[in-house]
């Protein structure tokens, strides 16, 4: 169960854009990365009481803790693919259009599925704690590796490293996570893939936003279980 949680949390950091709290260094991604796990693990250990009482309340914590920092758009558009570049190419204005609103649909499932996905990770939460690597000179690059490991005693340390972006206004958001050699951004797009090709878009918004209003729970690798 603690590996599931490890691979459901690297989810985590995969995926929005909101006003960031000042206090999150967003121009040093290894600050970044630090300081947001300590923010949301923090809120978790403060509000016991109130996620005690109704498990619900996690999705408020991932909403305002954790969600400002990861880009869900890019991660979103990651997901799907190819598909992206056949909307680009469409000539038909009026399908075109269709196929924008389409796609803008599906990021904004895709947020509240995140949401969703993280706050059943965080049910798992024990105060297992997490060390981070040393921070590397990153000057000129736009994407980079932080790495961390999950430490719990009597149990063996798990590595993951965090993908994280800079974007045009030189601010670094996570996307990604690799967890024991697993990709969980490529994990989901080979997920949803056959679902997009056989039954489309917005099939696959659909069955996110379902999967989004389920009870705050743990579902096993992805929130899907």
């Amino acid at each position: 169960m603690f590996k599931k949680f490890l691979i459901a949390l690297s989810v985590v950091f995969t995926v929005g854009v909101h006003a960031a709290e000042p206090e999150v260094d967003l121009k040093d991604p290894y600050k970044m990365v630090r300081k947001v796990s300590d923010n949301t693990f923090a809120r978790i250990t403060k509000d016991q009481p109130l996620i005690a009482k109704d498990k619900e309340y996690l999705r408020v914590i991932v909403e305002e803790e954790l969600m400002p920092y990861i880009d869900y758009k890019y991660a979103a558009l990651r997901v799907l693919g190819n598909h992206v570049s056949k909307v680009r190419a469409i000539e038909d204005k009026e399908e075109k259009a269709k196929a924008i609103k389409d796609l803008q649909h599906f990021i904004d499932v895709f947020q509240k599925y995140l949401i969703a996905t993280y706050a059943g990770v965080f049910t798992q939460y024990t105060n297992q704690s997490v060390e981070f690597g040393p921070a590397q000179p990153f000057k000129g690059q736009d994407v980079v590796l932080v790495k961390t490991k999950i430490v719990e005693p009597g149990k063996p340390d798990i590595k993951i490293d965090f993908k994280v972006r800079e974007d045009r206004d030189g601010d670094w958001r996570a996307y990604d996570m690799i967890a024991e050699g697993i990709s969980l951004l490529d994990a989901k797009q080979s997920e949803l893939q056959g679902i997009l090709r056989q039954q489309g878009i917005e099939h696959v918004s659909d069955l996110l936003e379902q999967k989004s209003q389920l009870p705050v729970q743990f579902r096993g690798e992805g929130g899907d279980e």
